[in-house]
């Protein structure tokens, strides 16, 4: 079932191309719960809840340093803001790994044109990137999740913020631009793969939660 958030649209009707049974799965932004789109666009389906992150987030807490204050306890948890959501990297790679994927870090060093998806095959899932922005004439900074992947052969912007998806028509050269975006507001990129299939990559390095 649907969170209200979410739509479910034809290919056609996010690519503006002739009819298609291809359908997608799109989350709305809500709060600072980015994380939590991200993931179930990826996934391409309600895959994971608030209540299953937050216990993901409190668990890692609790086996790692304990929280400086009470206030910081009470609100801004170690791994999440317990109001708005805000997840950080440790709860992505938690959440990924109960469902049997890897988490890899692009190695910005290589730029935007090193990143070779064709490589990984039937092993990738898609990307998760995270960046700096600011909202509200610039008032407000923070970091903002996205989701990318292939759907019914064609990749797709899976942005929380977008109102639909956004095609990524000209795949080398839309990924580029994204990628050099993300770079440029200080963000992250990871690439996201089944871990059944995983191998070493001289792209970066696989993340874990022990």
């Amino acid at each position: 079932m649907s969170s209200p958030n979410a739509s479910t649209l034809t290919k056609s009707e996010a690519a503006n191309e002739p009819s298609s049974d291809t359908r997608i799965y799109h989350e709305r932004q809500q709060l600072q719960l980015c994380l939590l789109h991200a993931l179930n666009n990826l996934l391409q389906a309600k895959e994971f809840t608030r209540l299953e992150l937050n216990e993901i987030a409190d668990g890692l807490s609790k086996a790692g340093i304990e929280e400086s204050s009470q206030f910081t306890s009470i609100v801004f948890k170690q791994h999440r803001n317990v109001i708005t959501g805000n997840y950080d990297v440790n709860v992505l790679i938690a959440a990924l790994e109960s469902r049997g994927m890897d988490v890899m870090w692009y190695d910005r060093r290589k730029g935007s044109a090193g990143l070779d998806l064709s490589k990984y095959g039937e092993q990738l899932v898609g990307i998760i990137a995270n960046y700096a922005r600011r909202r509200y004439i610039s008032l407000w900074k923070s970091r903002h999740w996205v989701a990318l992947r292939e759907i019914g052969g064609t990749w797709y912007n899976l942005d929380s913020d977008l109102a639909a998806p956004r095609p990524l028509c000209d795949l080398d050269e839309d990924l580029k631009n994204f990628v050099e975006m993300i770079f440029s507001n200080q963000g992250e990129v990871f690439i996201i793969l089944d871990k059944d299939d995983s191998r070493n990559s001289s792209d970066g390095v696989k993340y874990s939660v022990n």
